[in-house]
């Protein structure tokens, strides 16, 4: 599986996501912090919001709030849990809407040795592809360049 070094910015945005998510405390309606950097480096947050008729995970959440906050394509996006549950990856609803939406996306999930990123489409093998959504598409430059 592809994975990649973390830039500085994109350990910030793993960073965001784990400090909103040890402010959570013990909400059972707000458990997971999300955090995304648009390509103009702006970081967005959100929370999730648990409800017994499926509210939307962090990562949906955070979709909107950068949306409102007009950000254009996002380039990284985290989420973790709280009460110290750390970096978690996307669940599979979240992984399809960020790849119809954020093509590009980088995801930030936790492995053995620390976090790392992975494009959305290595997250989301053999995927279907929504053919309406109008995603814009980014370009990420490795710092040697």
């Amino acid at each position: 599986m592809v994975s990649m070094k973390l830039f500085d910015s994109e350990r910030r945005v793993i960073e965001a996501a784990e400090q909103l998510a040890a402010a959570l405390g013990r909400d059972p309606n707000h458990t997971v912090a999300a955090a995304a950097m648009d390509t103009a480096g702006r970081i967005h947050e959100a929370v999730n919001v648990y409800h017994f008729t499926g509210g939307p995970c962090a990562e949906l959440v955070v979709l909107g709030a950068a949306a409102a906050a007009g950000a254009g394509p996002l380039a990284t996006i985290a989420a973790a849990g709280d009460q110290g549950r750390g970096l978690i990856p996307p669940c599979g609803r979240c992984r399809q809407a960020l790849l119809d939406l954020h093509p590009d996306v980088f995801v930030a999930v936790p492995t053995a040795d620390g976090p790392t990123l992975r494009p959305i489409r290595k997250l989301l093998p053999d995927t279907y592809f929504f053919p309406d959504a109008d995603a814009r598409r980014i370009v990420r430059f490795n710092k040697r360049y």
